[in-house]
């Protein structure tokens, strides 16, 4: 880091004089200055949501949430199914089961009040170090080191790390750690997230506008657009499978609820073999079952996925090994994972 005489303390002095001009209007945050505590249920839920997707996206999963389940103790006492029905679309689904066991025990150890330390929070389902730092941190200002893609980022530029991730982790925690101050650790944290979300972004960094730019090793370096570096990724293997859209002639459809355990765990999904290298034909139940035109195509962490859709009109008296009639009156295509509902729109469209 260029050397201009500043201390890591003068650093985050400077990252929340900036904050407290610059912060992003977030529906789970506090304003700085505000003298409400944080509300640490909303602080916990937003960073659960937030892993792996995007402040955009989150909004009106948060609204209806905290909406429908306005304390933890509320999400407790919620059904599986609806949680998991409101989830529906956001991905990464073993999220919204720990979400569940995690309200529960907040609820029934704890008085329905989140530990305030890291080291309890850890013992939560579904925390691990990012969110319970984060947790700390914002809810309970606690001076925890928050390190997240936004901070690893500024983290990187700052220090004209050119070590590529994940190798620099630990390197740059420690960075981020000695620039954590003891008083207003939130606020700090939320700083940094902001700076690497609106100015230290990781294409086209608007540097002439950062509050770091007299101290950023990367500008001077002319390295900032490069930073920071990735080991690259092995491509995604590509796994095909077939799902069975059978609808009864009374119009209720045929859905299954997958198991708690392993990809979509919990979710309503229509029927199918599991995923390989090839699609494998293994209708739920005996019917004149056709082929539709074209195919689904989803991405998920570790693959790539083709779906051939199949529909049939089931009889009235079907019987079929997997699954369970929904009525049509029951049925919401919005409480199905992002792929199924692909199949369903498919089916509906041709």
């Amino acid at each position: 880091m260029r050397d201009t005489g500043l201390q890591e303390h003068d650093l985050a002095a400077v990252m929340l004089g900036w904050y407290d001009h610059h912060a992003r209007a977030l529906p789970w945050r506090m304003p700085p200055g505000d003298p409400t505590p944080p509300d640490p249920y909303r602080i916990w839920l937003s960073e659960v949501m937030l892993q792996q997707t995007t402040v955009a996206t989150v909004r009106d999963y948060f609204h209806r949430f905290t909406t429908r389940w306005p304390t933890v103790i509320d999400l407790a006492a919620a059904p599986d199914g609806d949680v998991m029905g409101e989830w529906a679309g956001l991905g990464y689904y073993a999220r919204a089961r720990n979400l569940l066991k995690c309200a529960r025990m907040v609820t029934e150890r704890h008085g329905g009040k989140f530990p305030d330390s890291h080291d309890a929070l850890l013992k939560l389902p579904g925390i691990g170090p990012y969110t319970a730092a984060a947790i700390a941190a914002i809810a309970f200002d606690q001076p925890e080191t928050v390190l997240d893609g936004n901070v690893e980022r500024v983290m990187a530029r700052l220090h004209d790390l050119h070590t590529p991730l994940p190798a620099a982790k630990p390197a740059l925690r420690a960075h981020a750690a000695a620039l954590t101050p003891r008083a207003r650790a939130g606020d700090y944290a939320q700083a940094v997230m902001d700076l690497g979300a609106t100015i230290c972004t990781p294409k086209s960094p608007a540097c002439g506008i950062c509050p770091l730019m007299d101290h950023c090793a990367a500008r001077q370096a002319g390295t900032a657009a490069e930073l920071p570096k990735k080991t690259p990724r092995k491509p995604k293997p590509t796994r095909r499978g077939i799902v069975y859209l059978g609808r009864r002639e009374d119009g209720a459809w045929l859905l299954e609820r997958r198991p708690e355990r392993g990809l979509l765990g919990g979710m309503l999904g229509w029927p199918g073999p599991d995923w390989s290298d090839t699609a494998r034909h293994a209708p739920p139940v005996a019917a004149d079952w056709t082929a539709l035109p074209g195919e689904v195509r989803h991405t998920f962490t570790h693959f790539h996925l083709v779906l051939t859709v199949m529909t049939a009109t089931l009889g009235a008296d079907s019987a079929p090994d997997i699954g369970h009639f929904i009525p049509p009156d029951q049925f919401r295509p919005s409480d199905l994972p992002t792929v199924m509902r692909k199949a369903f729109d498919l089916a509906r469209d041709g």
